[in-house]
This record gives structure tokens, sequence and C-alpha cells, in this order.
């Protein structure tokens, strides 16, 4: 059985981050995207607009001298334009280690992401790290 094309569209969100491909990413997402990402640290917000979403991941790497990964591990859709991918996210950053579960809530209008919230487990680990 074919995945759905939604699962699809996000895996390969997830691999282009992965590679650090933003070219791919904007490609994948409409010019007025929004990003949301929960928080009170200085990388939490809402980003709207391909630069801004791009200009955010950018920073995540800057950030983590690299080293952040999003190691997908299964993706939901509803087959109406939503999808929950389930990752687990590891980084390193000013001597600290982070490892936590979350996901991404996305909208999908045609073949392209609209709109993405970030959730987390435990938000106060979060923004110690981001902080």
């Amino acid at each position: 059985m074919a995945e759905h094309p939604h699962a699809t569209l996000v895996r390969k969100g997830y691999d282009a981050f992965l590679r650090v491909d933003m070219d791919t990413l904007r490609g994948l997402m409409t010019a007025d995207v929004t990003y949301h990402v929960p928080g009170s640290h200085p990388l939490s917000g809402d980003f709207k607009g391909q630069d801004a979403v791009i200009g955010m991941y950018r920073r995540l790497f800057q950030e983590t001298g690299g080293s952040l990964r999003a190691d997908l591990r299964t993706v939901f859709v509803d087959g109406r334009g939503h999808a929950v991918a389930l990752h687990h996210i590891t980084a390193e950053r000013e001597g600290r280690r982070y490892h936590e579960d979350g996901c991404l809530v996305v909208r999908i209008v045609g073949d392209k992401i609209t709109d993405i919230d970030q959730c987390v487990t435990d938000i106060d680990l979060d923004n110690a790290f981001w902080s």
C-alpha cells in the first residue's frame, strides 16, 4: 500500500532538514507558511513566511554548531490536510546535551505546507536548553 502524499511530503521535509537543504525546504512550503515554536526562549515564537522559517532553521543549526538532529519516528495523517510527525531531537549547545521527543503538527493545502506547530514533551527543559 502506498504512503499517503501528506506523509511523503513531511518525510521529504525531515530529510531536507537533516541535510540542511534549505532550498528543498523552501519548495515544500507556501510563501506565507507559519511556524510556531513554543516556550519563552530566544528561538520561540511565530515565524511567518518562508524567509523567517528558513532563518529560524539556520539559527538552530548555528546555535548547535550543526549538531541538531531530528530523527523522524512516524507520521500520522488524516487525509484532510493534517499530519502529525513524531520525532526525537538531539543537539549539543554550550556544553549541554539535549535529547527529547516531540512532534510537529503540520497543515497542508494542496501539496504545500502552510502551518507548523511544534510540540515538546518538557517545555521547561526546552526553555533551559535554548536560553
